[in-house]
């Protein structure tokens, strides 16, 4: 989960706003740029207003020409709309230029300035531009330089730059203050760094330091994401023990996700009563996350329960909340699936035809492909690859394994999934990284016959072939697509090993490939099975 939280930036200064005013941007023979504008920034003695020219027939205010210039002048001038990204961009290089040009007496707070204009306009290598170049002209970064510079490349979702402007704060001898640890929280936070994030957090609170509620929730999101259960629980407990702040919606969605990401069924309730005793309605997130609990624990029933509640809470199921029901039907029995297609024909009824034909096998060549190919151009380009996953898992569980292929021939011809088979002269390679279990063992079922009709046909093998099944694990789960992928080749008696130079790769030579192929007599088969990680 991800939600949308409100970030702050604190500084004793604000920046410049691109209003309604009018910018005119003056174009002299050197091709240098100068900015005239009635918005000033004055810090003692730095100032980013214009200054005026020494000779003062040049900025008379003759109303023909406003800026003092006349026909003959070799200037020409453009006007610039002050909403466009191009004023920005042009106010910044104003800035810049005259900060170097007419050599300013600048001190920190001026740099600070810049940085938070260029942060601003998301020029964020513009704001190291500047931090570097503050250091080599001599003049020291102070707090609200730092915390400036921390808060931006946080948003730029750089984390490893955050770690080295901090750690280059701290060696300068400056101790981190409230706005420096926020900035930091949010910066690991939104990046999921999770034991970066915890340490901040408990650091402000060996401190004595106050969390707002934007920041209990930026924590509480990033446990959610990676799957910190207990931690989760303990800040949570913290969060309402605090003088100055109380849970909000966002914080129980966090809790009741975390919740359901573990199959708890009795804590996912307990959380959503609270939610509902503290005065906050259920949203589609929350209830999508309680009907994921639901399936985890093969609780039908209360998946539909749950369902229903859906139009006395004038609540209208999207995409994602789609395919939540269909994650669910790939964790449920057989005998009661029925109860779940008559649920995804009320959510979306293009979805319900489709899972129809698929369990029902009817004429999978053709409206089958006719109906698919209409259900994925109606849905978002966000969930088209979870809905062909949780479809295929779906066929694979069912051993429906004609249909899982169809799916998956359908994906790759949509462009749902791309680049799944490579070849080059040296390797011949399978990747499997973004897709599901039941796709993922399709697309292996698929290879190998791939393989088999090009040892047939005397096509030239190169020295390697390999499977890259990634490396990772799933947040809330022991096993990866690399561990269940090990024993499933094992099974095959398949000539692939794990490579110890290459995390995630199972690769094998021409020769071992040859000879396995050749000593296959029948087909690989998938397991009838697939357990939801």
């Amino acid at each position: 989960m991800a939600s949308n939280l409100c970030y702050s930036t604190c500084s004793l200064f604000s920046t410049p706003k691109l209003g309604r005013r009018t910018f005119t941007f003056s174009f002299q023979r050197d091709d240098s740029l100068s900015f005239y504008s009635k918005t000033s920034l004055q810090k003692r003695s730095v100032s980013l207003q214009e200054t005026q020219s020494s000779n003062p027939t040049k900025h008379s205010q003759n109303p023909q020409y406003p800026h003092g210039k006349t026909g003959s002048s070799p200037k020409s001038y453009i006007w610039v709309n002050p909403k466009s990204p191009r004023a920005s961009k042009l106010k910044e290089k104003s800035y810049d230029t005259r900060a170097r040009n007419e050599k300013w007496r600048i001190d920190p707070n001026a740099f600070s300035t810049l940085i938070k204009l260029y942060g601003t306009a998301g020029n964020f290598d513009g704001c190291l531009n500047v931090y570097e170049e503050m250091k080599a002209i001599g003049v020291k970064p102070n707090m609200i330089t730092y915390n400036n510079l921390l808060d931006t490349m946080g948003r730029a979702k750089r984390p490893w730059q955050v770690k080295t402007i901090y750690k280059e704060m701290t060696d300068n001898g400056l101790s981190p203050n409230w706005n420096t640890y926020a900035s930091l929280l949010r910066a690991y936070g939104r990046a999921r760094y999770g034991e970066d994030t915890l340490s901040v957090y408990r650091e402000m609170k060996e401190k004595g330091m106050q969390l707002s509620v934007t920041l209990y929730n930026t924590l509480l999101a990033m446990c959610a994401d990676v799957g910190y259960t207990d931690e989760a629980f303990e800040i949570f407990e913290d969060m309402k023990s605090s003088e100055n702040c109380q849970p909000d919606s966002w914080t129980f969605s966090s809790m009741i996700t975390i919740c359901s990401c573990r199959g708890k069924v009795s804590e996912a309730e307990a959380m959503f009563n609270e939610m509902l005793e503290a005065g906050f309605e259920p949203n589609l997130f929350v209830l999508t996350s309680l009907i994921q609990c639901y399936g985890k624990a093969q609780r039908t029933d209360d998946v539909v329960r749950a369902l229903n509640r859906l139009p006395e809470l004038g609540i209208t199921p999207d995409d994602r909340f789609c395919g939540c029901l269909l994650n669910v039907m790939t964790q449920t029995p057989k005998e009661e699936l029925g109860k779940l297609v008559e649920c995804v024909e009320k959510s979306n009824s293009k979805l319900g035809y489709v899972v129809k034909l698929l369990l029902e096998e009817q004429d999978i060549e053709g409206d089958f492909k006719k109906e698919a190919t209409e259900l994925f151009n109606s849905i978002s380009k966000d969930v088209k690859k979870a809905y062909c996953n949780c479809l295929i898992d779906l066929c694979v569980n069912l051993n429906l394994l004609e249909n899982a292929c169809k799916l998956l021939e359908l994906g790759l011809t949509l462009e749902v999934y791309t680049d799944i088979q490579s070849r080059s002269p040296t390797q011949w390679s399978l990747h499997l990284k973004s897709l599901s279990l039941g796709a993922a063992l399709t697309a292996l079922h698929i290879w190998i016959n791939d393989l088999s009709k090009a040892l047939e046909s005397g096509e030239e093998f190169p020295p390697l072939l390999g499977i890259n099944t990634g490396h990772g694990k799933h947040k809330y789960s022991d096993k990866g697509l690399a561990s269940v992928f090990e024993s499933h080749l094992k099974e095959l008696n398949a000539p692939f090993h794990d490579s110890p130079d290459k995390v995630g790769w199972f690769l094998t030579t021409e020769a071992a490939a040859k000879s396995w192929l050749e000593s296959r007599s029948s087909l690989v088969s998938v397991p009838a099975k697939v357990t939801a990680s």
